[in-house]
């Protein structure tokens, strides 16, 4: 039996479709366990490139169960038009299954999402920048325990009755807080009741489908939405998301123990990217940045917007390594820093006071008080697209990933050298 876990180890956007593809051809299962619609995915499967935001990698296997976890919010509109896509393309999606507890996106959650944040940029100091989905708001209903899930969608009486109690009390919210526009209940019944129709036979238990699958010896491969650094416990607080990137939430958003788990793949770049406010303490705002961002194609999947790119970050790749439990790092887009000149790579923040923390802040306020403190490597040159052994990667970028194994603490086992799954170096 063999089970992975596939986590960010930055702020995410760092390939981890690409690393989940490959892992998905030899996987019986592949498990979307938590985030939403605000994360997409770029798989580049043979000629052709897609764009995943709800669909597991493994989607484009028939033969490979793909299940969405009960710990995963579902934009249904935005998944039965991701299916729809899919399907245009000569993918059937008949293999994927929908966890019954996982809770769905409804109308209004979009709606505070945007409001919300309007509000927070005018009275506070705290502006997320978040993605506009209704991520947050859906997580929200889901602590508060009114959200309306999977199962509710699939049952029209239960449906009605829960979009009336919990629709008058998020339209309150909507008109008298933040002077909105209440949503017409009748009708967002009418197009809720639709996407069940549409949905129910994808429904199932997600716990025992993963327990039944992890017992049988087969393959089980859980992929992780974002990266760590966004998790809403162990991230950059409050500049996050809303749920558990972290290995351990794939425990919690599948509903398996973790014993059940046999190694953790973080996936990172060979630089650090960020979309999004909040602290990034490497960051590049130059011409060296934008030549990054541009080589690198560091533009979001879902939204489009350019990220913000800096020097690769070992603090922050220690601070993953812990979190995670992390048992093998696979860093992407080496090839994009061949040729840029020299290297620098962030081995400890110094404080104000001269303070050199080695291990990554716990607040803000401290993180704020920090700078990086570099070590600077001789950059190395050439196309190195067409390297498959590690032997013939140029020596200068061979010390540097030899360097970065021992600045993070873990071994690099897989190197990316290009954007197809086929441009990676095994170790």
């Amino acid at each position: 039996m063999s089970s992975s876990v596939i986590v960010g180890t930055q702020w995410g956007d760092e390939g981890k479709g690409k690393i989940i593809d490959i892992m998905a051809k030899e996987a019986d299962l592949v498990v979307r366990s938590s985030g939403g619609n605000n994360a997409g995915h770029t798989v580049v499967h043979g000629n052709e490139v897609y764009k995943l935001h709800l669909l597991p990698s493994g989607i484009l296997y028939p033969e490979t169960i793909c299940l969405i976890g009960s710990g995963v919010v579902v934009d249904p509109s935005v998944l039965l038009e991701e299916i729809t896509e899919m399907n245009k393309r000569g993918v059937t999606c008949d293999n994927l299954r929908i966890d019954a507890r996982a809770d769905i996106i409804m109308p209004w959650h979009r709606e505070l999402d945007k409001l919300e944040e309007e509000y927070k940029a005018k009275q506070t100091s705290v502006n997320v920048g978040t993605t506009g989905r209704g991520i947050g708001p859906a997580y929200t209903d889901k602590a508060r325990r009114i959200a309306i899930r999977m199962y509710d969608l699939c049952h029209p009486e239960l449906l009605k009755t829960l979009i009336k109690n919990t629709g008058e009390f998020e339209n309150l919210m909507i008109e008298k807080l933040y002077g909105g526009k209440a949503f017409d209940l009748d009708a967002v019944y009418e197009e809720y009741k639709a996407y069940g129709e549409k949905l129910k036979k994808y429904m199932a238990d997600g716990s025992v489908i993963a327990f039944e699958a992890y017992k049988e010896g087969k393959k089980v491969l859980f992929e992780g939405a974002q990266a760590t650094l966004l998790d809403i416990d162990f991230g950059t607080y409050p500049f996050v998301t809303s749920s558990h990137p972290i290995a351990g939430g794939a425990c919690i958003g599948t509903g398996i123990g973790p014993k059940m788990i046999d190694e953790v793949i973080g996936v990172g770049k060979s630089y650090t990217t960020r979309v999004g406010n909040g602290p990034f303490p490497t960051e590049l705002n130059d011409a060296l940045g934008e030549l990054i961002r541009n080589r690198g194609g560091e533009f979001g999947t879902t939204t489009g917007r350019p990220r913000r790119t800096g020097w690769f970050d070992a603090v922050i790749m220690r601070h993953a390594v812990r979190v995670n439990g992390l048992t093998a790092l696979a860093i992407n887009k080496f090839d994009t820093l061949s040729g840029i000149g020299k290297l620098k790579v962030c081995t400890a923040y110094k404080k104000s006071d001269g303070t050199i923390l080695n291990d990554f802040p716990v607040t803000l306020e401290e993180l704020s008080d920090c700078t990086p403190v570099y070590e600077e490597f001789d950059g190395y040159e050439g196309d190195i697209s067409d390297c498959r052994k590690f032997e013939e990667l140029p020596e200068k970028c061979r010390e540097y990933i030899s360097r970065l194994e021992e600045l993070c603490g873990c071994p690099i086992k897989i190197i990316g050298v290009g954007a197809g799954c086929d441009s990676v170096i095994f170790r």
